[in-house]
């Protein structure tokens, strides 16, 4: 199960940017470690078998996260064409925590992942949802806090450069994939 938790998305990797930035990082962990066992719980619970009789909520879902990654790859792309290096740390607004509410509930592939995925393997075995969820939060936490080791790193522009292209190959590939399948 760790590798749907570890999986690259866009969900991790605002986590990862969070960290290295070092805004609000406990805020964006918090959100995404609260969402995750929320979602795994509904999902162990047996909601999947309900969200398949519907199909229809899934394509509207797909539909509506491919639009919001293909909109949050172009920002990605936007910063990756004009990178600045590494600035101090700080809090952030409350900006970064809707990012990453949004990022996570507007996400299809974190419904498949958790409710259906996830949902099926575990209905009704609460020790695996709670190993799952342990796994997230520990994920979680390792990515956001752990970033700032990456600190010197990212105190070059080219740095944020190579990372802000991948982020926006990735959430551009995966938006193109969510609308092209749904």
């Amino acid at each position: 199960m760790m590798t749907l938790i570890v999986a690259i998305g866009a969900q991790n990797a605002f986590v990862l940017r969070q960290g290295l930035r070092r805004q609000a990082v406990a805020k964006v962990v918090a959100v995404c470690a609260i969402s995750d066992a929320i979602l795994v719980a509904v999902g162990v619970a047996g909601f999947g078998a309900i969200v398949q009789r519907w199909p229809a909520v899934i394509t509207a879902a797909a539909l509506a996260g491919g639009v919001f990654l293909l909109g949050y790859g172009f920002l990605a792309a936007r910063r990756a064409m004009r990178p600045s290096a590494l600035t101090g740390s700080g809090e952030a607004s409350g900006r970064p925590v809707l990012t990453a509410l949004a990022l996570t509930w507007l996400n299809p592939h974190v419904y498949l992942d958790t409710l259906l995925l996830l949902g099926s393997i575990a209905a009704g075995r609460w020790l695996f949802g709670i190993g799952a969820v342990t796994a997230s939060v520990t994920w979680f936490v390792a990515l956001g806090f752990g970033a700032r080791l990456l600190s010197p790193l990212f105190a070059k522009p080219r740095a944020w450069r190579v990372l802000d292209g991948v982020i926006a190959a990735v959430m551009t590939g995966l938006g193109i994939a969510l609308i092209a399948g749904s």
